[in-house]
């Protein structure tokens, strides 16, 4: 007497040789990636047309092109892609689970002893997420905050330069006026004026005899001659500063201040680069490469909890079954709610190894470990 298999592998499966077994991690994987990279496509559109919104200013206010407003777009839009692609690649390889069980699927690579070939595709797909978003992290999120800082202050040059003209007042942003008295020589600038009034706590008045715009190597920068600052505060406390020259960063005038951080615009690879060449290695330095490693460990974690509660079939019929879209974005939810609430410098890893240790316990309750190591019978003990 022979022991069916509870379960008939469907057609185009054939489990007979490890080259089978590899054809299907290559199907599985595939199968994960064309879910998964479907909802972040969708994800990704719906995010880029509000980031189009956010930024429609620079078309309205700023005056620069519909070029310029995509191109900027486009640029902050990897720090979002972090955060929401490794809730995509999770939620993917859920629904691609999801549906294997459904089409019974999932049932025959359990019936025939497959589950190598299933966590082998599992693996593949964790390990290729990641190396995806670590990719994002480390080079091209460095890369496009540079690139747009630089961007938006030629936007800042552009902007000051066209609505410079002599003995007129100019808002060039919401709270920013400036008035000059003429221009002579190349780009010289003569009586200048501003008046700045977003900080309701601080207003600044920057006046000068000659001013003109430069470029440095932090982006451009108009320079003011024989003037003074003036401050008046919300209490009306009053202050002026005189000056023989003065350097006023261009985003300053135009954007709310913002100070650049060349270690948020610099590659891990750079970090890495300038701390073995000098020896020096500063906290916020080993902050940040901590801070970007751990985006990887987040897919390693989240694949590994939604595998060990879709990667086994089930016969059970509940009367509420939780979406496993829902549990998906729960665990995401609750990675950030422990990596912002636990100190220390490692605090980045701390959802994420919750998640892989959850994710690992389930997994172990689900395969009886005990169980698949002593107590299944082998295939020749099958056999009455």
């Amino acid at each position: 007497m022979q022991l069916a298999a509870s379960t008939v592998p469907p057609a185009g499966f054939n489990f007979s040789s490890k080259s089978e077994m590899s054809r299907l991690t290559r199907y599985l994987v595939g199968l994960f990636w064309s879910n998964a990279l479907l909802f972040a496509g969708v994800a990704t559109v719906l995010i880029w047309l509000i980031q189009c919104l956010r930024v429609f200013d620079v078309v309205s206010v700023k005056g620069q092109s519909i070029f310029t407003l995509v191109g900027q777009a486009v640029l902050s839009m990897p720090p979002l892609l972090i955060v929401f692609l490794y809730v995509c690649l999770g939620i993917g390889m859920g629904r691609a689970l999801r549906d294997l069980q459904l089409s019974q699927e999932l049932h025959a690579i359990h019936s025939s002893r497959r589950l190598g070939a299933l966590f082998g595709a599992v693996g593949v797909f964790i390990g290729l997420g990641a190396m995806l978003l670590l990719l994002l992290t480390n080079v091209v999120e460095p890369m496009a905050q540079r690139r747009l800082s630089e961007w938006q202050a030629s936007i800042a040059a552009d902007l000051v330069g066209r609505t410079l003209r002599p003995h007129r007042f100019s808002e060039v942003t919401p709270g920013v006026v400036i008035v000059i008295g003429g221009r002579q020589g190349v780009g010289e600038i003569t009586d200048f004026f501003v008046d700045d009034s977003r900080d309701p706590a601080m207003r600044r008045t920057y006046i000068a005899k000659s001013a003109n715009v430069s470029q440095d190597e932090n982006g451009y920068v108009l320079n003011l001659r024989e003037g003074y600052l003036q401050y008046t505060t919300d209490k009306l406390a009053f202050s002026q500063i005189t000056f023989g020259s003065y350097d006023v960063s261009l985003d300053r005038l135009t954007d709310p201040v913002v100070d650049r951080d060349p270690l948020a615009e610099s590659s891990s690879f750079d970090i890495i680069r300038d701390g073995l060449s000098t020896g020096v290695w500063s906290q916020n330095a080993i902050q940040m490469l901590i801070n970007r490693s751990a985006e990887g460990l987040r897919i390693v974690g989240i694949c590994l909890l939604v595998a060990s509660l879709a990667a086994f079939p089930t016969g059970k019929r509940l009367r509420f079954v939780l979406p496993l879209e829902a549990s998906v974005l729960a665990a995401a939810f609750g990675e950030r709610l422990v990596t912002t609430y636990v100190p220390g410098m490692f605090a980045p890893y701390a959802g994420a190894v919750v998640m892989i240790v959850v994710g690992l316990v389930i997994l172990a309750y689900k395969l009886r470990i005990n169980q698949w190591f002593g107590g299944v019978p082998k295939r020749a003990e099958m056999r009455a």
